[in-house]
């Protein structure tokens, strides 16, 4: 694969998760409400030093689980379909993976009906605990691991 198709894929995949963001929201909020972090759903929820260092305060989810899972398996699907495995390309993909989870969480404020843009904040986001320039810490820190994921992709292909 040429360099510019390779690019053209990058960024098609990006718009594409943008896309499965929107409708991952979307279902999120058919499935949650006004209650995130699956506050009322009858899943396990699981609190621990392991657990606090990946996710901060909040437990980690049956829920999250599984749909982390979801994302994960559904991400491979270039490799599936025949594009050959690289780890350079791997790590790009897993940037663009944590990319569509972070603009499914911002969607599901934005298109909630109980929240919207004017909610997205630590008043009415309670299970986001920590803020910084507006929007939860984790947020800062996902960016900063797609950055690096998709710098060292890119170095190794």
């Amino acid at each position: 694969m040429g360099s510019i198709q390779y690019l053209d894929m990058i960024i098609s995949m990006f718009g594409f998760s943008v896309l499965m963001a929107f409708i991952a929201a979307e279902l999120e909020i058919q499935i949650e409400g006004k209650d995130g972090w699956a506050k009322n759903l009858p899943t396990w929820k699981v609190k621990n030093s392991l657990t606090r260092f990946i996710w901060g305060e909040q437990p980690i989810t049956g829920y999250h689980v599984w749909f982390l899972l979801f994302n994960l398996v559904w991400s491979q699907f270039p490799f599936v379909v025949g594009v050959p495995w690289t780890l350079g390309l791997e790590l790009q993909i897993l940037s663009i993976m944590f990319f569509a989870i972070l603009m499914e969480d911002f969607f599901w404020f934005v298109l909630n009906p109980e929240f919207g843009f004017k909610k997205f904040n630590a008043k009415h986001a309670t299970w986001h605990l920590r803020w910084m320039f507006g929007v939860p810490t984790w947020y800062i820190k996902l960016t900063l691991v797609i950055i690096a994921l998709l710098l060292v992709g890119g170095f190794l292909d």
